[in-house]
């Protein structure tokens, strides 16, 4: 990471740190402020800032518009994690194991509020930005409840897959520029054209997370490694490979899916090791370098100056080589 990146994290985390949620009752905003603290890569806000710093160089401006973003993310991670029922969360306990299932919810829904607060200064025209959160938040919606439909369907497509990473995690990516552009007043074109930047190398983003879900290394992680494994996640990789295994494999694979009872571990390396076998690996890599590759087609279309794009650039590449 570069470190200008680094230096647009921090002015982050500042005004994170600085920003209030409310005080009392306690038990509502204490869960907040500790889902706040736990860190994260920070991408949205980033490339919000990212974005507006195309075209202007004020960006210090409007840290709160981008702290809106990375506010709703979170709220929406929290909710996630009870209907996933995920123990961590960047390494530590999800609020909902912290603290309980109903404080999360309610806490979450007040982090809803709040974003809503971060907008309410923004530059420009707030009816038409309220629209275009509004639907992405709906997008983000969409998508999680086809991932959770996912779980109880037989056969899951790979477009399906893919629009469904697109609805969930993509679109956020996708309207972080598209806000950094609204605010700074780039044209629709431009505006248009990092949408849909974000929203490929947010794809790509999405399947790099389901490759390190397997393959990364638990300490870096932050969550539980083979998680998806366990948990019989119809992500890319486990479709592919039951679209690509060989009748033993497929048996297999079919195997630890339908089991009720299983070692953890165990489930984890021997479906790993299928995976290997198949190759699934450098087909989930070749897919994720598809869509960044997408990306940066948008993003050459925007007509600044190629040293404007550098950051962008960087951060891209980031996504694409990170290990965590």
């Amino acid at each position: 990471m570069t470190n200008d990146l680094k230096a647009l994290i921090g002015l982050i985390n500042n005004r994170l740190t600085e920003h209030s949620y409310g005080e009392q009752p306690n038990e509502l905003y204490e869960p907040i402020r500790y889902i706040m603290s736990l860190g994260g890569k920070r991408l949205r806000p980033v490339l919000v800032l990212l974005a507006y710093k195309l075209f202007k160089d004020d960006h210090e401006t409007i840290l709160d518009q981008a702290l809106a973003v990375e506010v709703f993310h979170n709220f929406t991670l929290m909710h996630d994690d009870i209907m996933d029922d995920a123990p961590l969360r960047r390494g530590k306990q999800t609020v909902h194991e912290k603290w309980d299932s109903s404080t999360a919810i309610l806490s979450g829904d007040v982090m809803l509020v709040r974003a809503y607060d971060l907008l309410l200064d923004a530059p420009g025209d707030l009816r038409v930005i309220i629209k275009a959160f509004n639907e992405c938040a709906a997008g983000v919606c969409e998508g999680q409840q086809f991932d959770m439909n996912f779980e109880t369907m037989s056969s899951v497509t790979e477009e399906d897959y893919i629009n469904m990473i697109r609805l969930k995690t993509a679109v956020l990516l996708g309207f972080s520029l598209q806000f950094g552009a609204m605010l700074a007043g780039a044209s629709e074109a431009s505006t248009k054209a990092l949408y849909k930047f974000g929203v490929d190398i947010g794809i790509g983003f999405q399947l790099k997370d389901d490759l390190l879900d397997v393959y990364a290394d638990q300490e870096k992680f932050g969550k539980q490694v083979g998680g998806d494994i366990i948990s019989n996640k119809k992500t890319f990789l486990l479709l592919k490979a039951l679209e690509l295994a060989n009748k033993e494999q497929k048996t297999q694979l079919t195997q630890w899916i339908d089991k009720k009872e299983f070692d953890s571990a165990e489930k984890v390396e021997a479906v790993t090791a299928i995976y290997d076998q198949i190759g699934i690996k450098e087909l989930t890599l070749g897919k994720m370098n598809e869509y960044f590759n997408k990306g940066f087609e948008s993003l050459d279309k925007i007509e600044v100056a190629e040293e404007r794009k550098t950051g962008l650039k960087s951060f891209a590449q980031y996504l694409i080589e990170r290990d965590k």
